[in-house]
C-alpha cells in the first residue's frame, strides 16, 4: 500500500461557509465524516467517461479510466487521477483499522482505501458519491 501523507489543506473555510455551500448530505460526509448508505449514489453505476472531482474544492480526483465494479455499492477506483490530490490517514474509528481518503486541497473526506482491488495497483478507492462531482467527457 502507497505510504500515508500528512498535507496542509490549502482551502480552508469555517462550517458555516462549508454549511452554506453544500447540501445537508455532502456537509455531513465531506466534513462530518460520515458515508452515504451502499448502492444509494448517483455514481455507484455511472459507466459514462470522465473526471470525478471534489464536492467542495473542485480538485480533479479519479478517472473513469480507473473506475471498476468492485460490488462494494460505492464508487470505486484503483488509482487517483494523481496521488497528490488525495491524502491517506490511518483511520481507527468505530473499532476498524482502515485508511482514510482526504481531498488533498481542502482536507473533505471522500472515504476509504483498501489493499483488495484489482490490479496494477490492487488497491480499492471505495469512495462516497456525494463527496464527487462528475465532469462528462465531451464526445
Amino acid at each position: 500500500m502507497s505510504k500515508l501523507i500528512l498535507n496542509s489543506p490549502t482551502v480552508v473555510k469555517n462550517e458555516a461557509e462549508w454549511q452554506a455551500e453544500l447540501t445537508p448530505e455532502q456537509f455531513s460526509i465531506c466534513r462530518l465524516k460520515s458515508t452515504e448508505r451502499p448502492f444509494t449514489g448517483q455514481y455507484t453505476d455511472c459507466k459514462s467517461a470522465g473526471d470525478y472531482h471534489c464536492v467542495c474544492c473542485d480538485t480533479a480526483l479519479f478517472s473513469s479510466t480507473t473506475k471498476y465494479d468492485s460490488g462494494s455499492g460505492w464508487p470505486s477506483f484503483w488509482a487517483p487521477i494523481n496521488k497528490t490530490n488525495v491524502t491517506e490517514i490511518a483511520d481507527v474509528s468505530h473499532g476498524m483499522r482502515r485508511v482514510e481518503v482526504t481531498c488533498a486541497a481542502c482536507a473533505a473526506h471522500l472515504g476509504h482505501v483498501f489493499t483488495d482491488g484489482p490490479m496494477p495497483t490492487g488497491l480499492r478507492y471505495c469512495i462516497n458519491s456525494a463527496a464527487l462531482h462528475f465532469y462528462e467527457e465531451a464526445l
